[in-house]
């Protein structure tokens, strides 16, 4: 009985030492220092997190709690709370009665003011350890009122896993504030801080009823509820959310902000509409499942709005708390190779600085260009097969991978790569040399935000205002380029589906029933699929890959990233009127013009097809009527180019190593020759040469005229560098 002896002497010891520290008011302290609460666009709370993002914690007010909480609280934890100080030296004394009779505490002896105590200062379970909460205790109780003792300890208490307090863990379990918790819940939850590690939600069940029910006893032995009311609280269905669904929504861009150390404590209003955010989040979930078989496993997505710069929904992963898929991991932020979702800066840069015109001509053939170290570049198409002479606008839309090099190497990869970084692709941070010529197609690793906010950009027609998740957040937007007219003319190319019909079809999931631009990206070995597009309300984009890093089996933009796009997209007119239509390129004019030329058709020259095309009026001339004395031109291929050519490859790839021959300003009698031997035209009076290893010179006559260009055809490199993209 040694045990009770010290007991009491020791109890007017620690009070002792209380006084003379000094009282503690618990009114004046904050239970979640430093924690933020986050709520929706329209004050809807998604979630409370500590500012080192560890917890989810939520302080109220004690008339913000339910009294059937309260009651069943303090009847489970401290019955005698309203009656006795910092210490119940009756439960004392049946504590240690209990230590000595059974070898091990029988029944509690901590009142709520030295729970509380060890809530704000942890302290050992040892003889030592109850000694300083017993003082802790003795400080609190000399200056704080038991109200906001009880307030304190309600919004601090462990409710499992890393919920803290009454609120989150009401807005955890049951999707409800603390009060509206009716007798039933508050029971159950009144349960847990006994043993939160073992008695939260969906760990051992059956040991949460049992003390569930020795509550409600405990209540109705107390006279704060009858038996009957006992009964039917415990006989009550109760349907308990899953426990980390205490953030009620978007925790990737809680999170996120959550890492913002500079923030204060407090609350903060984000940009996201919780509603939109849930459906985002579902279809992800949908569309990565529906993957499963071409092993497919992690899909982000965001969306922002184009006026504003606010983004209204932010999935990271298909399930934040699925531990074993990495759902933690944050897809919008996560740094990977865009594929070809870079071309449009390429194209509209390339337009603005004049190196190509909206009716150009550009070459999807094989080809090789020089690296650092003697290498060669090849870039190779989605299909593995080559369209020729083509126009910008059906390049840009096809996503064909040589035309887009063949523009970078004009434009100079410097040039292309401070543009980027103008709207702000802030992790292409190496030089030039480090990305070379595949920087247009994805040699480079950027994140869904930095894409989404940079597709937003040419929805504003070159207008950068940086992506926000802050609600009226101050921002100042910043003009990148030189005229607004080229992002117009880059996004008329996006929104035209016939134009990319070649690669994508009739139809397709990009297509949608309003004006909307949109663009793919694949990475190489199918480790990212994308898709970014926008109307002149949203953008939006996504991303389906595996955050392990590992290929997905032959799904590529349009079929991987491209279902969730068209989903989301649909969903934000299901119910609005449709978007206004993009407007035409500012002071472009409408030119026919030959599709193999890029010139007006002429009844002198053959033109197996005839497009419309947006053309500048200085332009203009040069289509309509060649320059005096222009003389007949060789289009394709030019004078110096370098092929390569693949010996080893089979029928059909070599049937597709063809040069399609292309001039302009020439007779009716055309003549094509390669070192002096003549090619046959084909019914539309078209001709081919298959390539051959060697220098070749290539002439083109129309009995009045000729042009002459020299070319090279060399085999694949040992070590050539393949091309980083696909669609």
């Amino acid at each position: 009985m040694k045990l009770f002896a010290w007991i009491v002497p020791a109890s007017l010891l620690t009070a002792m030492l209380a006084l003379y520290l000094g009282g503690i008011d618990v009114a004046k302290t904050h239970a979640a220092a430093g924690s933020v609460t986050f709520t929706d666009r329209n004050g809807g709370v998604l979630g409370t997190v500590l500012g080192a993002g560890a917890a989810h914690v939520a302080g109220v007010p004690l008339a913000s709690v339910s009294p059937a909480f309260l009651n069943a609280i303090v009847a489970a934890e401290d019955a005698r709370f309203w009656r006795h100080g910092a210490i119940d030296v009756p439960a004392l004394f049946r504590a240690a009665r209990d230590f000595v009779v059974y070898g091990e505490p029988r029944s509690g002896g901590s009142t709520i003011a030295m729970q509380l105590a060890r809530l704000q200062r942890p302290a050992p379970s040892t003889i030592r350890g109850k000694l300083e909460q017993i003082a802790g205790a003795e400080r609190i109780a000399m200056v704080s009122s038991k109200a906001a003792i009880l307030q304190d300890y309600v919004n601090r208490i462990p409710m499992g896993g890393n919920v803290y307090g009454v609120e989150a863990a009401a807005r955890s379990y049951f999707g409800e504030p603390a009060a509206d918790l009716d007798l039933a819940q508050s029971s159950l939850l009144a349960a847990i801080p006994n043993d939160p590690g073992d008695l939260a939600p969906g760990d051992d069940w059956a040991a949460l009823r049992a003390r569930q029910r020795f509550i409600l006893q405990r209540m109705a032995s107390l006279q704060e509820i009858t038996p009957k009311d006992a009964a039917l609280a415990f006989a009550e269905s109760l349907h308990v959310r899953r426990q980390e669904s205490g953030i009620a929504g978007a925790p990737h861009a809680i999170f996120f902000l959550a890492r913002d150390s500079a923030r204060p404590g407090g609350r903060v209003r984000t940009t996201i509409d919780a509603s939109l955010q849930r459906f985002v989040q579902a279809q992800t979930e949908d569309v990565v499942g529906a993957l499963a078989e071409y092993h497919v496993t992690d899909g982000a997505a965001l969306v922002a709005d184009n006026r504003t710069g606010e983004v209204l929904a932010y999935v990271g992963s298909p399930d934040y708390f699925s531990g074993g898929l990495l759902g933690s991991n944050d897809g919008v932020q996560a740094l990977r190779q865009p594929g070809s979702s870079l071309k449009p800066f390429t194209y509209e840069l390339a337009l603005e600085r004049a190196t190509i015109a909206s009716t150009s001509i550009l070459s999807d053939s094989p080809a090789a260009y020089a690296l650092p170290g003697g290498r060669l570049y090849q870039p190779v198409d989605y299909s593995g097969r080559f369209s020729g002479a083509v126009r910008v606008r059906y390049a840009l839309a096809n996503s064909l991978n040589a035309p887009a090099v063949q523009v970078l190497s004009s434009l100079g990869v410097g040039t292309l790569l401070d543009r980027l970084r103008e709207l702000g692709f802030a992790h292409l941070n190496h030089p030039p040399s480090y990305y070379g010529l595949g920087l247009t197609l994805g040699s480079g690793e950027v994140s869904l935000w930095e894409l989404v906010q940079a597709y937003a950009t040419i929805a504003r027609e070159g207008t950068f205002l940086p992506l926000t998740l802050v609600a009226d957040a101050p921002r100042d937007p910043v003009r990148v380029g030189d005229d607004r007219a080229y992002w117009q003319l880059v996004t008329d190319m996006l929104a035209d589906p016939h134009a990319r019909a070649k690669s994508f079809g009739v139809g397709s999931v990009l297509e949608m029933p309003f004006p909307a631009a949109v663009k793919t990206g694949t990475s190489s070995d199918y480790r990212d699929t994308w898709t970014v597009g926008f109307t002149r309300d949203y953008t939006v984009g996504t991303w389906v890959g595996n955050f392990d890093g590992s290929p997905m089996r032959g799904v590529s933009g349009v079929t991987g990233a491209g279902p969730l796009w068209n989903r989301i997209m649909l969903h934000l007119y299901d119910r609005d009127d449709d978007p206004p239509p993009f407007p035409a390129p500012r002071g472009f004019v409408r030119a026919t013009i030959c599709a193999t030329t890029g010139r007006a058709p002429s009844p002198h020259a053959r033109c197996p097809g005839i497009v419309t095309e947006w053309v500048l009026p200085r332009e203009l001339a040069a289509v309509e009527r060649p320059a005096p004395n222009a003389g007949l031109r060789i289009l394709f291929p030019h004078d110096g180019d370098v092929f390569v050519r693949d010996a080893a490859a089979g029928e059909l790839a070599r049937s597709e190593e063809q040069l399609a021959l292309r001039a302009a300003d020439a007779g009716a009698a055309l003549r094509w020759s390669v070192d002096g031997a003549p090619l046959a035209l084909d019914a539309n009076g078209n001709a081919y040469w298959p390539l051959r290893l060697g220098t070749w010179r290539i002439d083109a006559q129309d009995g009045r005229q000729s042009a002459t260009v020299t070319i090279r055809v060399v085999p694949p490199p040992q070590h050539a560098q393949p091309g980083f993209t696909r669609q």
